[in-house]
């Protein structure tokens, strides 16, 4: 049988995400606090000579400015996207001197409803790290780690979207979609981030976290599978018999099952967390002012930036060499998208808190108690971006309102269904365990099943391993343990 060969070209379309060091600065950014932010632009001031910060308190923007800054960035994009496609590296004086009336026309003000003049940076122990994060030490490893790139960036992407208990808060659609790749390859990310260490990262609860360090450990006793996915509640109970009647083995050793399970970790990400003790400093205050609520977003030690004027005689001057005018161009360019980045950051936070007060007026108006179901999903279709974005944007960031201090994620939460009147959310829910704990007998404290039988007279259909987790997640201890003997 003969085999035809030959060679020849051929062309092919495809789409695909580049994950640029501008991208992942970007991400960086929308992920900060209000003071790590702070920090953050003062390394850039200390690193980038053609920023330089404004002497005067600058103006508080107007919404006629405000839309010319959008209208400006809609023209920076639009130029950016033009000059990627011709010479990379090109440093022709007259691209210099578009570049330098764009950065001088884009300079950053304070936020789209800014309240604050120049004030002091906050005290720099407040910003002190003392170990990397989780999201480092996973792209430590990962940048080590053999992979497609359609892996690698979904990993990325997944990696930016993990809670301090190392948690997925995305779908794997919504990761794929991000990242530009197809399902296979952000399953075979998962994979990839969750046998990293800590392992077990990436997992989207605790069974799953716990279910994938067990395959790690004893690969070949698919007992341990078993037990956790069916027997969780009954390991909770000290309930041996019927664990070992089910799996049809022994007492004692599910005894042992039960000790080698302790030793994993329900929350692999937690000892990365950050358990400092710190300030937090809100993001946004939202006030009323007559019948509306008004957003104030805090700007507070965050420096009004501008171009170094020595950096347009470079540019004037004719006898400029080219190596002269490309390291101007690459630190213009550099300052300029962060200042761009920084406003998007602003605008972006803005929009949020909008939503979040729309939608949960009866909060704002009444108290935690009257919460409502939210998903990162409705906010990020309503602003016209993506899941992630949403995600970022809320982790870590603070708001201030007569009801206290909220970090914005405290505002999504999973609808908890009644039988009479709209669903209440997860911490609505908590807030009536709290209360109904606080006032039970001592001596005679509720029960789980208790605590689901009062639930339901007010109409609220929950499960009794529901009322367990959000009483673990509060800190009360169980009926038995709260028992007052005198």
């Amino acid at each position: 049988m003969a085999i035809n060969m030959h060679m020849g070209l051929a062309q092919k379309q495809t789409q695909k995400l580049v994950m640029t060091q501008a991208y992942q600065q970007a991400i960086k950014l929308l992920q900060l606090n209000h003071m790590e932010l702070a920090a953050a632009i003062e390394q850039e001031l200390m690193e980038n000579p053609a920023l330089e910060e404004s002497s005067d308190g600058g103006e508080e923007i107007t919404s006629e400015a405000e839309d010319r800054m959008v209208d400006e960035l809609r023209h920076i994009e639009a130029d950016a996207a033009e000059q990627s496609n011709g010479i990379e590296g090109s440093t022709d004086r007259k691209d210099l001197e578009r570049l330098l009336e764009r950065f001088e026309s884009t300079q950053l003000e304070p936020g789209p409803a800014g309240s604050s003049g120049q004030d002091e940076l906050p005290p720099i122990e407040t910003n002190l790290r003392s170990s990397e994060n989780l999201a480092q030490h996973l792209l430590h490893q990962l940048g080590m780690t053999f992979c497609t790139e359609e892996e690698r960036h979904a990993a990325v992407v997944i990696v930016y979207n993990l809670d301090r208990n190392g948690y997925l808060e995305l779908s794997l659609e919504a990761v794929a979609e991000e990242a530009g790749v197809d399902l296979d390859a952000a399953e075979g990310a998962k994979e990839i981030v969750q046998g990293l260490d800590p392992v077990g990262c990436g997992s989207v609860d605790h069974v799953e976290a716990l279910r994938v360090q067990a395959k790690r450990a004893w690969p070949e006793d698919p007992t341990f599978d078993r037990i956790l996915l069916h027997h969780l509640e009954d390991l909770e109970a000290r309930a041996y018999h019927v664990i070992a009647k089910s799996i049809g083995q022994d007492v004692e050793d599910v005894v042992e099952y039960h000790k080698m399970i302790q030793e994993l970790s329900p929350r692999p990400g937690l000892p990365y967390a950050d358990e400092q003790d710190h300030y937090v400093s809100p993001d946004v205050e939202v006030v009323k002012k007559g019948d509306s609520w008004q957003i104030l977003q805090n700007d507070d030690g965050l420096p009004h930036l501008h171009m170094n004027a020595y950096y347009r005689q470079i540019v004037d001057a004719k006898g400029s060499s080219k190596e002269d005018l490309k390291y101007v161009k690459e630190r213009l360019e550099a300052a300029e998208f962060l200042i761009r980045s920084i406003y998007k950051r602003q605008r972006t936070i803005h929009k949020v808190v909008e939503c979040i007060i729309e939608r949960q007026q009866e909060f704002f108006d009444h108290g935690p108690e009257h919460l409502k179901p939210m998903v990162l999903r409705e906010i990020a279709d309503q602003i016209g971006v993506h899941e992630s974005t949403v995600s970022r944007v809320t982790s870590g960031k603070y708001m201030q309102c007569p009801q206290g201090l909220f970090e914005l994620k405290y505002f999504f939460n999973a609808g908890i269904a009644r039988n009479v009147g709209g669903d209440l959310a997860g911490e609505a829910v908590k807030l009536k365990i709290r209360k109904l704990v606080s006032d039970e007998d001592p001596k005679n404290p509720l029960s789980d099943n208790e605590l689901v039988d009062l639930l339901a007279r007010e109409d609220i259909t929950i499960a009794r391993r529901t009322v367990a987790k959000y009483r673990e997640a509060m800190g009360i201890l169980t009926s038995t343990k709260r028992k007052r003997l005198f």
